[in-house]
Order: C-alpha cells, then structure tokens, then sequence
C-alpha cells in the first residue's frame, strides 16, 4: 500500500474493527429492558409503543455520536502518534480524512440503530449478543474473505452491513486484506443507504413482531 493511504486506513480501524461494539450498545439498550422487565412500567406510562421505539432511537443518535466520538479519538490518537514517529504525514489536515471521520459518526450512529432493530426483534438478551457477535467476528468476515476466490459471489456479499459499513466509511482493513481480488465495494452514500436500509427494516420487523407483543 502506499505511504499516502496508511493514515485513512488506520484511522478507520475504529468503524472496521469497532462496529460491534455500537451494534452491542443498541442491542442491550433494548434487551436489558426486556431482561429486568423496566419496560412494562414504561409502557403503563406511555402506551403508544411506537413513541417509545422512536425515542430509544433518539437516544440512539446521541449514543452512537458519544461513542463515536470516542473512537475516533482512541483510533486517530495512536495512529497520528505512529505515523509522525516515523516521519510520515498523519493527513489531519487534508479535507478528505475529516470527510472520512465525519462518516465513521455516521456509521456508529447505524450500528446503534441496527442494534436497537435487533434488541427489539430478539427479546432474549443472551439469544440476540450471541446472534450479534457470531455474525460479525465470524460470519460476515469469513464470507466477505471467500469472496476474495468466488466469482461473482462479492457482487453479493458488498450489500451485507460490514461491507456496507466499510464502503461508508471509505476505508478497512478487511477489504484491504481481501486485495485486488476482493469485490468492488459500493460507493460511500450507497453503503450509508444499505445501513439505512438494515436499520429500517430491523426496526420496522422488531415493532411489528414483538415489540407491541406483552412483556412476560
């Protein structure tokens, strides 16, 4: 890789390899209400279900800008440290990586509201971490890697939420591990639509079919 490229895609470490931790935060912002049954009080109080939905996902977007925030500052950090250390430009002055940043808060702020999709879908909180990290440490990654000596089958795997995450983003280390083999990612608003897409459509499914269900 060129020198002019490491920066962005150290700096991305903190979506590529981080997202899990939003996804985990929306997960149990739902399930542990489920769990310790602190929703049934909320609902006595507030019976439209959907006004309590929507609000979990206005907290959302406060929680995945917080923690987006932080992880920005944990990735860059570090890796501007080790870029100056060994002479090399930390690119904080170029537009383009604080386009690429402004991005990665974008995308934290997704994977909360996937992540809240999911907890409400899945009521059991063990059932749906377990579903989340099973996925994405090993799932997504190892197929998005077999893509890399399938053909044709990157075509569809670039639409899984990772790979939508990444094309967000801009960088990865996964698709940089895949190489000039691995499937043309989508463009960055395309991926910011997919996640858009999951999030919708986990959320809609969680309100639809459990959500408005009892809290036993």
């Amino acid at each position: 890789m060129p020198p002019e490229g490491i920066p962005a895609l150290l700096y991305s470490t903190a979506t590529a390899v981080g997202y899990v931790f939003p996804l985990l935060i929306g997960t149990l912002m739902v399930t542990g209400e489920f769990r310790h049954k602190t929703l049934t009080s909320t609902f006595l109080a507030t019976p439209r279900r959907g006004l309590v939905l929507g609000a979990k996902l206005v907290v959302g977007l406060v929680v995945g800008l917080l923690f987006g925030v932080l992880g920005v500052i944990a990735a860059v950090g570090p890796s501007a440290a080790f870029l100056a250390g060994y002479g090399l430009d930390t690119d904080l002055t170029s537009g383009d990586t604080w386009a690429l940043l402004g991005r990665m808060l974008i995308a934290f702020v997704l994977w909360v509201w996937i992540g809240i999709g999911v907890g409400a879908l899945i009521r059991n909180q063990v059932g749906a971490i377990v579903g989340v990290l099973v996925f994405t440490l090993f799932l997504e990654p190892i197929a998005r890697l077999a893509a890399s000596f399938v053909e044709g089958l990157g075509d569809v795997l670039r639409f899984l939420p990772g790979a939508a995450s990444d094309a967000l983003v801009g960088e990865s280390i996964l698709s940089a591990a895949s190489g000039a083999g691995g499937p043309e990612p989508l463009a960055w608003w395309a991926g910011g639509l997919v996640l858009i897409a999951y999030a919708a459509v986990l959320v809609v499914l969680g309100h639809v079919v459990s959500w408005r269900r009892d809290v036993t």
